[in-house]
Order: structure tokens, then C-alpha cells, then sequence
């Protein structure tokens, strides 16, 4: 029963969806296709366009250009901002699995581990989805695997936006330099000399006159 609901999602994905070129790596399909233009920008600057040339063979789940639009209006960011981000590679190989998995091979609940080392959660309740991301074409067949599109950039659980600012730290106390509360000693002990000489003076004083 499984089998035969992976066959029909399958065939109604194959029908309803625009038909990408089929020959080459997975990179070199992603290349020929304007619908991935972003996806290829950040595999440049990521440095794993190689990696995706090798001979695999991989599963790569391939959010569109309107799938990276929405998560950048999410963040609230511009795709320099996503491209030059730290994680950028851990988020492109959060798309990736290792192997050659067709929809067919799907079933629900499934997870595969992906090539960052977290795990990708197939759910067919409706629909195709990965996480919480809609396969919206699948099976596009390469020489080194099979890419399956989907409409939602899938974002790892320990992606962090921006770096935390460190604490600011309390400014330290400069401390009073020794010789000044040496001589703030010496003030204070003459002082109280000479007011108990004065006392002393007066009295004497005043015993002499009385």
C-alpha cells in the first residue's frame, strides 16, 4: 500500500511540475536552470560546487529562487547577508544526502541523515514534504544522483542568524597610586597631633591663670 502511494505522489508530482533539463551532474542542471541561480551563487561561495561534481552518487533537495526569497524575508536579511554567513555551508549540506534516493524510496516518517549529520524527516500526509518544505518536483535525474526541488529552504535547528555580542565587560577601577594614600596618612596622624597640643596648651593655660 506504501509502494503504491509513493508511485502516485510520484506520478502526480511528474505531472504538475515544469520539467527541468536532465543530463549532467546535479551542478550542472542547477546551472541550466534560472530557478536556481541563488542556490549555485551560494554553492560558489561555499566552495562545494566540486563536491556536487564528484561522482556521489547524492540526493539533493533544491530550494528554488523563490524558496531562498521567502527565508531572506523572513530573516529580514539580503542574499549577500546569506551568502557571506558562517554557517552557509552547514545549511547547503542540510540539503544533501548521501546515496541515490528516488521518491519512490520515500516513505512516511522516514529520516535521513544528511551530509551536515543532522537528520531530514520525510512526511507524506500530505503531499511530499521534507521537514516542513513541499517537494514540488522530484526525480530530476543526474549522472551523479537525483535532485528533488522543494518551495522552503530547509534550516538546520542550530542556525544562528548573527554571532551573540560578548558582554560588556565593567570598566576596571584605576587604583590611587601608594605614595597618595601614604601622604593622606601622614596628614591625618599630624593633624591629630597638633589638635591634641593645642588642647593640651589651653588647659595648661587655664591651670596657670586659675
Amino acid at each position: 500500500m506504501k509502494k503504491i502511494m509513493s508511485i502516485m505522489l510520484a506520478l502526480m508530482l511528474a505531472i504538475s511540475i515544469p520539467v527541468y533539463a536532465e543530463e549532467g551532474t546535479i551542478v550542472d542542471i542547477a546551472v541550466g536552470s534560472e530557478d536556481f541561480s541563488i542556490l549555485v551563487a551560494a554553492l560558489q561561495e561555499a566552495e562545494l560546487v566540486g563536491a556536487l561534481q564528484g561522482e556521489g552518487p547524492f540526493t539533493v533537495f533544491a530550494p528554488t529562487n523563490a524558496a531562498f526569497a521567502k527565508l531572506l524575508g523572513q530573516l529580514g536579511i539580503e542574499a549577500g547577508d546569506l551568502l557571506a554567513h558562517p554557517q552557509l555551508s552547514e545549511v547547503l549540506l542540510y540539503h544533501v544526502v548521501s546515496g541515490k534516493v528516488m521518491s519512490t524510496d520515500l516513505s512516511d516518517g522516514m529520516m535521513a541523515p544528511t551530509l551536515k549529520g543532522d537528520n531530514i524527516t520525510v512526511d507524506l500526509s500530505e503531499g511530499v514534504k521534507i521537514n516542513s518544505s513541499n517537494v514540488i518536483s522530484a526525480d530530476i535525474e543526474a549522472s551523479n544522483g537525483v535532485i528533488h526541488v522543494i518551495d522552503t529552504v530547509l534550516v538546520p535547528s542550530d542556525f544562528v542568524l548573527s554571532a551573540e555580542e560578548p558582554a560588556e565587560e565593567a570598566p576596571e577601577m584605576t587604583a590611587l597610586p601608594a605614595t597618595g594614600s601614604s601622604d593622606m596618612s601622614q596628614l591625618t596622624l599630624f593633624g591629630g597631633i597638633g589638635m591634641i597640643a593645642v588642647g593640651m596648651f589651653i588647659a595648661f593655660r587655664r591651670k596657670i591663670t586659675g
